[in-house]
């Protein structure tokens, strides 16, 4: 899997790198400022980018800028955004209009190397991986809600879903089986109002519409 990399911080930078090279990851490009991520994207076309949200000049949010411009130019490049705190503004931006192969971690998720490169590989894929920490932050302030009405182990499983993962991961997280999870998932989108969807994409994003309006 060829990757490009922008991040400003250069320990993270160097440690990115070698965990995909040692992962078995070719680094295609890395770049260190904002106004060089777009160019290095429509040069190396890679399977996967891995974007710093907040990027020299500016530290604001260049990283998310490139990354929203680079998928216009090249449709469905799967992007990776890392950001230093949780910016649920960032994550519904990103996840806007049901697309699909993009994910929003925590730069802290990478120092949990199968997590983070579990969550690579699913975005490559043209899945869906958000942090839980962002999971819970939209969880929690929603007050006067439907989501009051799920039971403890549906909002366990909502949140789950939330951060893209399938039934069988969910199954195994939760010590449950899978008929048990498929059960949880069809009381979770009826009492949300969302359309079942037998696509687990589209199940998340349904999720996240939810959970970004409600």
């Amino acid at each position: 899997m060829r990757v490009v990399i922008a991040e400003d911080n250069a320990l993270l930078r160097e440690g990115l790198v070698l965990l995909l090279t040692s992962a078995g990851h070719e680094v295609a490009s890395v770049v260190a400022t904002g106004p060089e991520i777009l160019p290095a994207l429509l040069e190396h076309r890679p399977d996967v980018a891995v974007l710093d949200v907040r990027m020299p000049p500016g530290f604001r949010d260049e990283g998310l800028r490139a990354a929203l411009e680079a998928r216009e130019k090249i449709p469905g490049l799967p992007v990776l955004v890392l950001s230093q705190y949780v910016e649920e503004s960032y994550a519904a931006e990103l996840l806007g209009g049901g697309a699909s192969g993009v994910g929003y971690l925590l730069k802290d998720r990478v120092g949990r190397v199968d997590e983070f490169l579990d969550a690579l590989d699913r975005v490559a894929g043209g899945g869906t991986a958000l942090d839980p920490e962002v999971v819970t932050e939209l969880m929690t302030r929603r007050k006067d809600s439907p989501l009051d009405q799920l039971t403890p182990r549906e909002r366990e499983v909502l949140k789950l879903m939330a951060e893209g993962r399938d039934n069988t991961t969910i199954a195994t997280t939760l010590v449950i089986t899978e008929r048990s999870v498929s059960k949880h998932i069809g009381n979770v989108f009826l009492k949300l109002g969302l359309p079942p969807s037998d696509s687990g994409h589209r199940r998340v994003l349904a999720v996240l519409a939810y959970l970004n309006n409600a």
